[in-house]
């Protein structure tokens, strides 16, 4: 998995009515360090009904998307944080990237790490056989709480899960390091003096 130290994690939360894709959140988080360094968070204007299974998944109401910005100035806001930096995100390749690219914005080359394929390939190893890989089941086995399918929170959840991930890489290279040393008595020795 690629090391970032500085990066962002973004998540979306969209309607389909008629066949079209309506965003109706859109968040995402700077990490840097480890550390939430600042996020973006914003609801979107659409005309487009609202499905109850929407409603029901996300708590986003017609009257909470009245008065919201349109969804081009959103997106525009959203690039504008986002930048050029790195970023990262939970199954976004299969929902949120074609989304963001039917409207006009193509974060495939800076995007570095999903955490879904991630959490897959660590099912069996840092994830003991989770029952399934939901992002707030991961986050949830891995110590973080978040209100699922509030595209804010997901940023979050999805940033802990991949600051998880390495920690423990970072963990388990050190016991790499350390065992083989311990293997070789004279491993952490400077014989170089020696070797002339």
């Amino acid at each position: 998995m690629e090391k970032l130290r500085d990066y962002i994690a973004f998540d979306l939360e969209f309607n389909q009515h008629d066949g079209v894709t309506h965003l109706i959140q859109v968040s995402a988080v700077r990490f840097q360090d480890g550390q939430e360094s600042a996020a973006f968070d914003s609801y979107v204007y659409t005309t487009a009904p609202l499905k109850s299974f929407i409603n029901g998944l996300t708590g986003i109401t017609a009257e909470t998307l009245k008065d919201a910005p349109k969804v081009e100035q959103v997106l525009k806001d959203f690039q504008a944080f986002v930048g050029k930096s790195p970023i990262v995100g939970y199954n976004a390749a299969k929902s949120d990237l074609p989304i963001l690219l039917e409207h006009g914005l193509d974060y495939r080359d800076q995007y570095k790490v999903d955490l879904y394929d991630e959490a897959f390939e660590r099912r069996s190893s840092d994830l003991h056989g989770i029952a399934n890989l939901k992002l707030q089941t991961v986050a949830n086995f891995l110590g973080f709480k978040g209100q699922s399918h509030n595209s804010l929170e997901d940023a979050r959840m999805t940033a802990r899960v991949y600051e998880a991930f390495l920690e423990s890489d970072e963990g388990k290279l050190l016991l790499k390091e350390q065992s083989s040393l311990s293997m070789n008595p004279f491993g952490g020795l400077d014989l170089s003096q020696f070797l002339d």
